[in-house]
């Protein structure tokens, strides 16, 4: 049986790249001895970790990876997010010890932090589709809005690791079509990119209904680059006075839509665990997203999918990828007159389980579980 390590620095609050990790690797143990290395971002020497930023190399990840490649003798190594903690360092030792190495990106950040100028992230006044970015005339490229110290650091570790990935010969999964094309159009070698999404697993505590209650579900971050604001406008303009929207998430709007919106069929319930969000999501009509970004693997739709519930979604990025061609509850983004149009369209009952049910059809066939593991196989065996 191919050995695979898998390393992956978790998100200081857990998040989707951290579920899909961990999706990936119960699915990849049902045909590979599979081993993790996970890294968590806390300071236990502030200097040491500083000299490492500077660095790009932490010597105790790095000496944790070599320890854990000597043990395991991995045929593989199967790299997901290394920022702050795993460090780029981990290249270079992995590379030392010819191990082949695969990398899977879930995000764009890796070109949003490549460089310490604004100007190269976006032009002045654009907003940057991949992560929300505006430069507002800025000259420094402060990725994180509240810290200009962790911008630097982290536009610093993004100029290295933007280096690794473009000048390497290893390979790199995506998860969609558009992001692939994205990465040609950087320089990129298409024969080194392969499509592979997320494995999921939409577990809920009781069985699927056809009973549906006349709710519509948002579950994510309530900020701007979200829509979330621009969402529930449209919903009460539209003609669902029958209907509720229900918001789960925490974000840097919650509390102030929470004023803004006092109405009893707006109901935000903050952050709650993902099966109890799977709960609500089954017995709705719905899920909806307004965001205003590229998005990778929308998980919350295709969870929803799974579910035999639509959803409502903007066109951006590779988010149609995951429903059937032709799809008729998307609409163009930014263009939340016909958003509203499309939350019109949940009163024809009849047409919205169809949608739903088409679309479990159509994830179960996409994601499936066996044809994940034979793309696996071709990417981790070289022929």
């Amino acid at each position: 049986m191919r050995k695979v390590l898998i390393i992956h620095n978790k998100y200081r609050y857990r998040g989707g790249e951290d579920i899909a990790v961990e999706n990936e690797i119960s699915l990849l143990r049902s045909s590979f001895n599979v081993e993790e290395v996970f890294f968590e971002n806390r300071f236990t020497n502030i200097f040491n970790q500083f000299i490492s930023f500077l660095l790009n190399k932490n010597k105790e990840s790095v000496g944790l990876v070599s320890k854990y490649i000597d043990k395991f003798n991995p045929d593989v190594v199967y790299i997901h997010n290394t920022w702050f903690k795993a460090s780029t360092g981990i290249y270079k030792e992995i590379k030392s010890k010819n191990i082949p190495i695969v990398v899977k990106l879930h995000n764009f950040r890796f070109n949003c932090t490549k460089s310490f100028m604004s100007k190269k992230h976006v032009e002045s006044g654009i907003t940057c589709n991949a992560c929300g970015y505006v430069s507002n005339n800025r000259i420094f490229n402060k990725y994180f809005a509240n810290s200009y110290l962790k911008s630097f650091l982290v536009n610093y570790y993004g100029k290295k690791y933007f280096k690794i990935l473009i000048n390497s010969n290893f390979k790199i999964l995506v998860l969609t079509v558009f992001q692939k094309e994205f990465l040609s159009n950087l320089g990129f070698d298409r024969n080194r990119i392969f499509i592979l999404p997320n494995y999921l697993n939409a577990k809920t505590k009781n069985k699927l209904t056809n009973i549906k209650e006349n709710n519509i579900i948002y579950a994510g971050r309530i900020s701007k680059e979200k829509g979330v604001d621009e969402l529930i406008s449209c919903f009460l303009n539209s003609n669902l006075t029958d209907f509720n929207l229900k918001l789960f998430g925490d974000g840097p709007d919650l509390e102030f839509l929470k004023k803004k919106y006092k109405n009893s069929r707006i109901n935000f319930f903050g952050e709650i665990d993902n099966i109890e969000i799977l709960e609500e999501i089954k017995k709705s009509m719905c899920v909806v997203t307004a965001t205003k970004l590229f998005e990778g693997q929308p998980t919350l739709l295709c969870e929803a999918s799974m579910l035999g519930v639509p959803s409502i979604f903007p066109d951006t990025g590779g988010i149609s990828e995951f429903f059937p061609v032709n799809y008729n509850l998307s609409y163009k983004q930014f263009n939340y007159l016909e958003l509203t149009e499309k939350l019109n369209m949940l009163s024809q009952h009849e047409q919205i389980m169809l949608i739903g049910k088409n679309n479990k059809e159509f994830i179960y066939n996409y994601l499936d579980k066996n044809k994940l593991l034979t793309h696996f196989e071709s990417i981790f065996i070289d022929k």
